[in-house]
């Protein structure tokens, strides 16, 4: 989801770049506001996880990367009631036509404007424009090539100006969308279905991908020399949404770390003037010797798997808890249990003792 430079709640003689403060506060209320449609109303069905992250356009404008679990099983021949690569019908759906011509058709690029960004060696990042297909088809590479039916098999066509230049488009340069989230909040939704691990490993990783670097120069007159130093590049609008406070990411259910070692193979941490060898005689408890503390106690605590443990206790003050809020437990009115996961940390083959 993107930022709409054009919001309504800006003044007649405003720009974006002139209220970073009000983008900032606008974006974060509609992030939230989807956060509920897609965890709390299950526009896309029940879901079971999802987690997001914030980052901003070099023009300054945020985007939100949002991945969601769904709890059922998507099949093929439900996509298109989800997702649409298509211009919608002008004489039956006006408000949606325009608003996915406003904010859904990519570019255009190519031969139409060679200086588009998305242009790499003279051809399309992202491999724009798509081939007409009638019916959507799931790909190999993860993601489903969508329905975009032709003029001549029943699609629709429009004009915009590139330019200056009226250009008429169709199906082929429509960025996929939902038509409930697109007519919700008139912005750039892009919606994709991913069926397989790998692409789900890459969404991961590119919204956890950080700030943009930026390579910049200090001149001073009392100085010859050009001193060119690395850093973030943090703008104006990123600034006040860390000023305000609002989450770069969130995720849902809670994540509990699970640490993995040998007897007396945990870390341990000590300050400068701690003593050192008290430190290594009595060392802090890791989850792992709190789990296997918790296996001494009773009969329930014996029947939970180490990864099962979060979700009924917490760990504080190194040490597990239970839980006093959450679901009952049948046969077992005292424990309550909670959504969180855990995670064992990832131990390396060349540790062969720990890892076997």
């Amino acid at each position: 989801m993107a930022g709409n430079d054009l919001l309504p709640e800006l003044l007649s003689d405003q720009h974006s770049y002139d209220r970073h403060d009000l983008v900032s506060r606008v974006f974060h209320l509609k992030l939230k506001n989807m956060v509920v449609l897609l965890t709390k109303k299950n526009i896309f069905g029940p879901s079971k996880v999802f987690v997001y992250s914030v980052e901003w356009q070099k023009r300054g404008l945020p985007n939100a990367h949002i991945l969601l679990w769904l709890a059922n099983k998507v099949q093929p021949d439900s996509i298109d009631a989800i997702i649409s690569a298509e211009i919608p019908d002008k004489q039956q759906d006006p408000i949606l036509h325009n608003i996915v011509i406003k904010n859904m058709i990519h570019g255009p690029c190519g031969f139409h404007n060679p200086a588009s960004p998305c242009m790499k060696e003279n051809i399309c990042s992202k491999k724009y424009p798509m081939n007409f297909i009638s019916e959507t088809q799931t790909g190999d590479d993860g993601y489903p090539t969508y329905r975009r039916r032709s003029p001549d098999n029943g699609g629709n066509t429009a004009i915009i100006r590139v330019k200056g230049t009226e250009m008429s488009v169709d199906n082929r340069w429509v960025v996929p969308y939902n038509p409930v989230l697109s007519r919700i909040f008139n912005a750039h939704i892009n919606v994709e279905f991913c069926q397989s691990v790998k692409a789900i490993k890459y969404i991961c990783k590119f919204i956890h991908k950080g700030s943009d670097q930026a390579t910049f120069s200090l001149q001073s007159n009392n100085d010859e020399l050009e001193k060119y130093l690395n850093g973030r590049y943090i703008n104006s609008s990123k600034a006040l949404w860390r000023i305000f406070l609002f989450p770069i990411h969130e995720r849902f259910p809670a994540v509990v770390h699970l640490a993995v070692h040998l007897e007396n193979g945990q870390r341990v941490y000590f300050y400068n003037n701690a003593n050192l060898q008290d430190r290594v005689n009595n060392p802090s408890s890791t989850t792992l010797t709190a789990f296997f503390d918790l296996c001494k106690s009773d009969d329930f605590r014996k029947t939970l798997l180490y990864h099962e443990v979060p979700q009924y206790y917490v760990w504080e003050r190194n040490s597990f808890s239970r839980r006093k809020r959450g679901q009952d437990v049948e046969e077992y009115p005292d424990v309550k249990k909670d959504t969180s996961l855990g995670r064992i940390y990832n131990i390396h083959p060349t540790q062969t003792e720990c890892f076997y």
